[in-house]
């Protein structure tokens, strides 16, 4: 535990201190260029916000070594970066959205990457902030609140000025053995398939996209993540202690224009994706790799390498400045203030790992539910009501 904790205060001293900076230079553009130019605004954003999320991507491509295998063919891999695209992927692991940074690094639109997140995400100290500033969209897991949040989010993208990837977790939460078996039960009741390796997918919330994004934007990233049986699951803390895993995606582009126009077929598209994506994962769990797939090379740039240590070494520079004119270690009044400051970062580390671990998550609890209701589904009232709650 100490050796841990010797680790990640640095860590956390490093991000959340060069998060701040970032916050406080978010919220000028914010008040002084958005009310002029929301355009200017965004574009400027956008470097902002990727000098902090380029930080969290050192950490998975050097601190940690996490080796990311991208399955995909040659067409869908050399579209991706270069046109607005929703981004649907299963929610296997705790660190799905940082891989989603990954690849939307990788293909040169990291500080346009989005997604539809729950409402306490906005919350959490540097990165929900940072995430609110660049218009990701916050939903509260009640559908009669979210609708018109949905809908208005997603229609201000209309004018984004670069490609954006917003990515949407369709199944609404993490994916955990007890969360399983309640979908599998539910699908049994209800007459559905019944799931082997995802979870049963809501639809409302993909049906709004479709709908409300069809006419701007052009494609449906369809992404699938497994963990090979060779790797240990990937998670924050493994991650700040710099443990390696393996994580296999993958990619599958849909035309947004081939979707079919009505709600509830939408809602069957999306289902049915879900199935394809069951089988795709019983082969994986077979062959602990996508058999016949094309793997492709997403190499590991040194950008977030050059940015993380220019980050360390302006911040080491203040403080070595900060402490020569402060004396601050010659009184017990500085000592005590530097402590707290240290116990702070490390609860919003702490904080920031508790966070994304599934285990978690409140047990699922089966509610019954009728099947007719079950595509029109976003996670407000079927499935569990652990994650009713949640």
């Amino acid at each position: 535990m100490a050796m841990a904790a010797a680790v990640i205060v640095p860590l956390g001293i490093l991000f959340f201190i060069s998060g701040l900076v970032v916050n406080l230079l978010q919220a000028i553009c914010y008040v002084l260029i958005r009310p002029l130019s929301k355009n200017t605004y965004r574009k400027i954003n956008r470097v902002v916000a990727e000098t902090l999320w380029l930080e969290l991507v050192w950490i998975v491509d050097w601190w940690a070594g996490v080796k990311i295998q991208v399955f995909a063919d040659n067409e869908t891999f050399n579209r991706m970066g270069k046109e607005h695209a929703l981004v649907v992927c299963n929610h296997r692991s705790d660190i799905d959205w940082l891989v989603g940074w990954i690849l939307a690094q990788r293909s040169g639109c990291l500080g346009s990457a989005l997604a539809v997140m729950k409402k306490s995400s906005k919350f959490l100290p540097v990165i929900g902030w940072s995430m609110w500033f660049s218009e990701y969209l916050f939903l509260e897991r009640n559908w009669a609140k979210d609708e018109s949040t949905l809908q208005s989010g997603l229609q201000r993208l209309n004018d984004f000025p670069r490609p954006f990837w917003l990515a949407l977790f369709v199944e609404g939460t993490r994916f955990t053995e007890a969360k399983l078996k309640a979908a599998q039960e539910y699908a049994a009741s209800s007459e559905l398939p019944v799931p082997r390796n995802v979870l049963i997918p809501r639809t409302k919330g993909f049906v709004s996209a479709v709908s409300n994004m069809r006419s701007f934007v052009p494609a449906i990233y369809d992404m699938t993540v497994a963990i090979p049986k060779t790797s240990p699951p990937p998670t924050m803390l493994r991650l700040f202690k710099g443990q390696p895993s393996v994580v296999h995606v993958h990619i599958k582009c849909h035309s947004m224009k081939d979707l079919p126009e009505s709600d509830d077929a939408i809602a069957q598209w999306c289902r049915d994706q879900f199935v394809a994506k069951d089988a795709l994962l019983d082969e994986h769990i077979a062959a602990d790799t996508f058999p016949g797939q094309q793997e492709q090379n997403i190499g590991r740039p040194i950008k977030s390498l050059a940015v993380s240590l220019s980050w360390s070494c302006l911040l080491i520079l203040g403080a070595m400045k900060f402490l020569h004119w402060s004396n601050l270690f010659s009184s017990w009044k500085g000592i005590a203030f530097s402590a707290l400051g240290l116990g702070i970062i490390t609860l919003c580390m702490q904080i920031l790992i508790r966070s994304s671990q599934s285990e978690r998550s409140t047990p699922a609890k089966v509610v019954p539910a009728k099947p007719k209701d079950n595509h029109n589904d976003s996670g407000s009232s079927s499935q569990t009501e652990a994650e009713k709650q949640k």
